[in-house]
């Protein structure tokens, strides 16, 4: 389904020159930007991002900005900031469940929030996730044993290249672990997301060990809703994983490194290189169910065993969590440099250790690994 986009803009959109993206995302690192546009609405996101694509110039939209890595020398373009918010109730039946409209700048712990507080379940195992809801399609982001494929209907987007709004059905988003039609390029740019949530007291089924454990229940049981929201704040505390200024281990963009997708000869090889490395004795690396015919390994696991435990690099700038490997942060000063050589030494000691290379999950501006 699309439509022309034929609203205007009502108010003028804020401009700035020269400020530092570092303030503008969670790992704390970033230049400047040539030229900022914060868009609290629609229609100023749609006016702004085509007004820049008329002119043929770079173009870097950030929401959040919980999982960006922006270069040093900064961005030197227009960067379009979706400030926009709401949370609209569009349907709701016990039957149906409720159906939800999420302004793609609505931070996005506060949608879970709200849904926990409504009795409005299907999502509350992503509490404590930072960033925009507009950013949670791109990335189908997820924890716990929940993903937002799960709960999407629609997602309404801008068209860069036909230059109109189209809203794709969740069928048509090409959901696999973190990944989507949104994420494989700069086409679409999120302006809103349609949640379908049952209306229950109850969370979804516990899909997650450890966090079954710490509710005191069994993995398959439904719990209260607010009862699983604290208990996956608790299990994202322990990581490092909840923003807290104070705190630089949450200086960070989360895990970054996605879980390999391995075949049955390559989970193999890594198994014999596991032993070689750790001995003849040494169990198989995990295995969970995966997508496309492969199982599903644990960066995580790879990166500690390749000798790259919580806290490497210690004192910094740039080092691992002291309270979860997957995680790099900045420890106060670092740069986007220090963020990426980091990353870039443990991509590489786990291929050498290993044979697995690992593929960064936060977008990096100005930088490759």
């Amino acid at each position: 389904m699309s439509w022309r986009w034929t609203e205007q803009a009502t108010t003028r959109m804020r401009e700035e020159h020269g400020i530092p993206l570092a303030g503008l995302t969670t790992m704390h690192v970033g230049g400047p930007a040539a030229r900022l546009v914060t868009a609290e609405s629609t229609d100023e996101v749609v006016d702004a991002i085509r007004e820049v694509d008329d002119a043929d110039e770079p173009l870097l939209v950030v929401g959040g900005g919980s999982n960006l890595v922006v270069s040093d020398e900064g961005f030197a373009g227009t960067v379009v900031r979706i400030a926009t918010r709401g949370i609209r109730v569009e349907s709701s039946d016990r039957c149906g469940g409720v159906t939800v409209r999420v302004a793609a700048g609505e931070a996005w712990d506060d949608v879970v929030v709200r849904a926990v507080t409504e009795g409005w379940s299907g999502i509350e195992a992503l509490s404590g996730i930072p960033g925009a809801a507009g950013s949670t399609p791109v990335q189908n982001v997820g924890a716990y044993g929940q993903e937002v494929a799960q709960t999407i209907a629609q997602v309404r987007v801008w068209d860069r290249r036909e230059q109109q709004v189209r809203t794709f059905a969740n069928a048509d988003c090409r959901f696999t672990y973190r990944h989507s039609i949104f994420k494989s390029s700069s086409r679409f740019v999120v302006l809103d997301v349609v949640f379908q949530l049952a209306i229950s007291e109850l969370s979804t089924p516990i899909a997650y060990a450890d966090l079954a454990r710490g509710l005191g229940a069994e993995a398959g049981e439904r719990v209260p809703l607010g009862d699983a929201r604290e208990a996956v704040l608790a299990q994202r505390r322990r990581r490092g994983m909840v923003l807290d200024e104070d705190d630089h281990d949450t200086w960070s963009c989360g895990s970054f490194f996605t879980n390999p997708f391995l075949t049955d000869v390559e989970f193999a090889a890594l198994h014999d290189r596991v032993r070689e490395r750790l001995g003849a004795d040494s169990p198989a690396p995990p295995r969970f169910p995966g997508e496309g015919g492969k199982g599903k390994t644990s960066a995580a696991w790879l990166i500690e065993r390749a000798g790259f435990t919580k806290g490497y690099a210690m004192p910094g700038p740039a080092a691992l969590s002291t309270k979860h490997t997957l995680a790099i942060t900045n420890r106060g000063d670092a740069k986007a440099d220090d963020v990426v050589a980091l990353a870039r030494e443990v991509r590489d000691g786990v291929r050498d250790a290993f044979g697995v290379t690992l593929v960064n999950e936060p977008v990096l501006v100005g930088h490759t690994l």
